[in-house]
């Protein structure tokens, strides 16, 4: 979980939300992850003061810190193997942390879009620039380097080469390395610790802008050549978890959460979030603008959009009701209306409230012909879903997976035979 915007809100209001939860969670055990020790540090300490102005929550929250680079899967590995040590097992992990690889605003495509349809303006911008095939620096080698700039190899490592193959800076960061290390962590989420005996879960925090990436393809994967690469990896994240449980991708999701028993509930879920939309730091602005941003925002929600959160808070509502819900009500759900994409909403007035949302070529649940014409917050443009969008969905999937772990498995064996780093000094 991300130590700040978004990821910090989500602890606060997994701690706010514990009493209301007394009857599922006696105690809160949080693990906080960044990619510095000072972040971190205070992260955690602003987490325990929070926690000391509620006598109520004094003995029931525990923090623990560890730093984490998700673009190095070194540093992801590292991290699984000390977690796997100090925890019994895990109920959820919220695999936020991100970056957008934004590197401003197309100004004229931005005054157009405000000026003509202000609500897709502010809800589904298509004007932000990105870098283009950015690639992780070499994850390895005796010659990796951190973006800081330490050595990532233990001093007295060899210094020998490992071949790597490509790996997209933007993928790595928002779904590789969360993947790698679900994967690395099934063992923790395996082992039951809920009072309705169900595994535990992952929780994929997605976007709306995942639906702008129609041209995404399971044949560019990390999106190198893509400029559109943050919204391609939040429409993956979106493909990998509504079709996890489907008879399609069975092949690979049996090997990546190990084979599934034949009660559900000794098996691992995996679900996606997104927060709507709030204003935090993904996107580089500067410090008059992001006022600009914040105001926008409240605009887009007194004029009748949901999905205005607007503070990091509200939009934490949706992971945190994935991760405190009890299994028999998010399964009844499913079961109801099938695999869904759950946000965090708002009304007018700002109470927040979570809200199924749809999803390119799956819809609300995946039920080709459900009519959705009438749903607040729809996307200009969005049909109701055909039984052919629904079949190509499934394909799509079943290929994603295929391929993450074909992925997944390459870098294991490159991974082997890689010196160990430190991680005091990433």
């Amino acid at each position: 979980m991300c130590s700040s915007g978004l990821g910090f809100a989500i602890c606060l209001r997994l701690i706010d939300e514990l009493l209301s939860h007394s009857d599922q969670f006696e105690r809160l055990h949080l693990t906080v992850t960044a990619r510095s020790k000072r972040k971190g540090q205070t992260t955690v300490s602003r987490l325990e003061h929070h926690v000391r102005n509620d006598f109520r929550l004094a003995d029931r929250v525990s923090l623990q810190f560890e730093i984490v680079d998700l673009s190095i899967l070194l540093s992801v590995r590292a991290l699984a193997s000390r977690l796997k040590k100090s925890l019994p097992r895990l109920d959820a992990v919220i695999l936020n942390a991100g970056i957008g690889g934004f590197t401003g605003l197309h100004w004229p495509t931005a005054t157009w879009e405000v000026l003509t349809n202000f609500s897709r303006a502010t809800t589904w911008p298509t004007y932000k620039m990105a870098e283009r095939g950015s690639l992780t620096q070499r994850q390895c080698s005796s010659s990796s380097q951190h973006v800081g700039g330490g050595p990532l190899r233990s001093p007295g490592a060899s210094q020998h080469h490992v071949r790597e193959p490509p790996l997209g800076n933007i993928f790595c960061a928002n779904v590789f390395g969360h993947y790698m290390l679900s994967h690395y962590l099934m063992p923790l989420l395996s082992a039951s610790g809920r009072p309705d005996d169900a595994a535990g879960r992952i929780i994929w925090i997605s976007s709306l802008e995942a639906d702008q990436a129609s041209s995404f393809s399971s044949s560019d994967i990390q999106s190198l050549k893509s400029p559109i690469a943050y919204e391609n990896s939040k429409r993956l994240t979106d493909i990998l978890a509504l079709t996890a449980a489907l008879t399609a991708t069975r092949s690979s999701t049996n090997q990546y959460f190990g084979t599934r028993g034949p009660d559900p509930r000794s098996n691992v879920k995996m679900y996606v979030a997104h927060p709507g939309i709030c204003a935090t730091s993904i996107l580089p602005l500067r410090f008059g603008l992001s006022y600009a941003m914040s105001a926008a925002f409240y605009l887009a929600r007194w004029l009748g959009s949901p999905w205005h959160t607007v503070t990091a808070y509200s939009g934490a509502c949706a992971p945190v009701w994935l991760a405190l819900s009890p299994q028999s009500q998010l399964d009844q759900g499913e079961a109801e209306s099938g695999p869904g994409k759950w946000g965090s909403a708002t009304d007018l007035w700002g109470y927040d409230r979570v809200m199924r949302t749809e999803a390119l070529g799956w819809g609300c649940g995946g039920v080709p012909g459900e009519d959705l014409s009438h749903r607040a917050g729809r996307r200009p443009g969005a049909s109701d879903l055909t039984q052919e969008e629904r079949e190509r969905f499934e394909e799509l999937g079943r290929d994603c997976w295929q391929q993450m772990e074909d992925l997944r498995l390459e870098w294991e064996d490159v991974l082997d035979k890689a010196d160990p780093i430190d991680v005091s000094q990433i």
